[in-house]
């Protein structure tokens, strides 16, 4: 199948704005917890819809107070809270456009996003993040930005009182100003080559979108349901589920840190959770390694294949007895402990950002969290297509959501077109003209539609690797294989114009002391000795001959290097949402490459 459409379920009028999803969940009689936060005690207590309303409101007022214009662009820097999703949601009832930045970004990469945007005010977190901002604003002379405001100290309250002298008719009519077609948000993209582009997103990307993923997805977001935000809002992703979640009227809470998730969910209880692949390997990985140092380890991994057996067979339709018994015996020895860790209510998660794996998903599946991948971009306000929990097949990325069209170019890319589209990059139209053909934008990944419409990702278009035999040869399909194992954190498979395929590989120093003593080797080995080690060597061989199984010899990565250092986003070398920069990653270990291909093949 060439093109796969699905039309939209919801109409939505065009006067609306995400404001509105605020002012629809206030209305209701029942009053709906759109937020709860941890107290002083350690309690989480609920916000309500009209409570949050007032606040937003209040702060909305003291931003027009302060000269911020409809249609002004407005900064925030913080880490995943309660506040961000406040003074979010306070730009968009004073008629403003809110610019997310990275907390973790340097002054340089602040000043690119506030520049670029032309910002007339931001929100930093806490005092450094107003030093940052403030180092931005003074290194590039921006002299449009006027005003910094801490989300922490007083910050909030100095803005709700400059407030007091709007008028609630005067608010209104700012709030009202915004429809579909307006834009809600500037997206600066992640940079895993080249500058951040800015992505216009309109109010329609968001409100449509929601509204129409609700209308197929509404028996896991809804008004009981419960959901905790650790990804980063300043990414797109968790930037969409907080509007779907306004939309629903579902109780969001928020962890910034994310060495408290684990306390967090079990105190907390959510329904469903939002994650990149990355976690869901470290959630298997890290069970794995505690069952493997506590003497357990063939325990788990007969109940792991169990798990990924019994959600093979109940997808095809027949689950025998043998497998159920089995099954059933393995959820009271293991697969209720892994859902009590997530706080015991989880039932469905939602995945983005990357591909997850089949293997991953069965195992999630078979224990009792049905892992629900999508697939989309910044440009895309998220999700293109997701799976559904009636309509599912793991390994793909679901069919397009109501009001999306997928098609597939004659060269295998991935084109999308529908209320998820953005607008188009700010102030470079050229830019934007490259990117679309025929209304069609080229999302630059390769992908196939099968016969009932279904997404299935195979790699990005841009990483596709061209040996100087000629052979293309898609990384992730290796990569992804290799970087399931506890032992390994990043792969990095290179061989463009070269002879042969080759990998770079890092090691995770979480799970590394406890599979060095299974090894019976010294615990305390460092990261640099672990990577000249041969015992390590030949356990990431064996990973990689694994790997190399499933593609043909021409593909087969034939040498690899163990780098020792992980790549990480203070190194430089990840995006915030865990991808890793290629070219950055290739450029600083440029002599490591040339010294793997300098020597006799493996």
């Amino acid at each position: 199948m060439r093109e796969f459409s699905v039309p939209p379920l919801v109409v939505v009028p065009p006067e609306t704005n995400i404001t509105d999803l605020v002012l629809r969940q206030a209305a209701k009689p029942s009053n709906p917890a759109l937020f709860s936060r941890l107290d002083s005690a350690g309690a989480w207590r609920d916000i309500s819809a009209t409570d949050f309303l007032a606040d937003v409101s209040v702060l909305a007022k003291g931003l027009m107070a302060s000269g911020v214009a409809a249609g002004d662009r407005v900064g925030i820097m913080s880490r995943t809270r309660y506040e961000w999703a406040l003074v979010d949601f306070a730009i968009w009832f004073a008629g403003a456009v809110s610019v997310p930045i990275y907390e973790t970004s340097s002054p340089s990469q602040v000043a690119w996003n506030l520049g670029d945007s032309g910002a007339v005010a931001a929100f930093g977190e806490a005092a450094h993040h107003e030093d940052v901002i403030r180092q931005a604003v003074n290194a590039e002379g921006l002299t449009a930005l006027q005003n910094v405001w801490q989300l922490e100290g007083q910050g909030l309250e100095a803005l709700r009182e400059a407030g007091r002298g709007v008028s609630d008719a005067d608010l209104e009519a700012r709030r009202a100003t915004a429809n579909l077609d307006d834009v809600a948000t500037i997206i600066y993209t992640s940079g895993t080559t080249g500058r951040p582009k800015g992505c216009e997103l309109t109010h329609g990307n968001f409100v449509e979108l929601s509204d129409n993923a609700l209308a197929i997805i509404g028996e896991i977001v809804h008004e009981n349901a419960k959901t905790i935000m650790f990804l980063p809002l300043a990414h797109v992703f968790a930037r969409f589920i907080s509007v779907l979640a306004m939309a629903a009227g579902t109780t969001v809470a928020h962890t910034p840190d994310i060495k408290n998730l684990l306390a967090d969910l079990q105190s907390y209880e959510p329904t469903f959770i939002l994650a990149v692949p990355r976690v869901f390997e470290k959630v298997y990985n890290s069970a794995l390694t505690k069952a493997e140092d506590g003497g357990k380890g063939a325990i788990f991994h007969k109940a792991a294949d169990t798990a990924i057996a019994f959600s093979k067979a109940r997808q095809n339709g027949r689950v025998g007895i043998g497998l159920k018994l089995r099954h059933a015996l393995f959820d009271k020895l293991v697969y209720s402990k892994l859902r009590a860790a997530m706080g015991g209510q989880v039932a469905h998660a939602v995945s983005g950002g990357g591909p997850l794996g089949e293997r991953l998903g069965h195992f999630f599946q078979g224990i009792g969290l049905q892992v629900l991948e999508g697939y989309g971009l910044t440009e895309t306000t998220a999700p293109i297509s997701v799976n559904t929990p009636s309509l599912i097949k793991i390994g793909s990325v679901g069919k397009p959501l109501p009001g999306n069209a997928v098609r597939i170019a004659e060269d295998g890319e991935i084109l999308a077109k529908g209320v998820c589209v953005m607008h188009g990059y700010y102030k470079r139209e050229d830019l934007t003209s490259e990117t679309f053909a025929d209304g069609w934008f080229r999302t630059g990944d390769i992908g196939r539609l099968d016969e009932d419409g279904f997404l299935w990702i195979t790699g990005r278009k841009k990483e596709i690797i061209v040996t100087a035999g000629g052979k293309n040869v898609i990384p992730a399909l290796l990569e992804d294989q290799i970087r399931a194992d506890a032992l390994v954190s990043q792969v990095l498979v290179v061989g463009d114009n070269r002879p042969f395929i080759g990998a770079l590989v890092t090691l995770d120093q979480e799970a590394l002391p406890g599979w060095l003593q299974r090894h019976n080797l010294p615990a305390g080995t460092s990261l640099e000795d672990a990577a000249n080690n041969s015992v390590v060597k030949a356990a990431v061989q064996d990973l990689i001959t694994a790997a190399n199984a499933s593609v043909s010899q021409a593909e087969a990565i034939k040498s690899f290097r163990i780098v020792p250092a992980d790549f990480t986003e203070a190194s430089g070398h990840l995006t915030p949402s865990m991808k890793v920069k290629r070219a950055q990653v290739m450029k600083d270990f440029e002599a490591v490459i040339e010294e793997m291909y300098a020597s006799p093949r493996a």
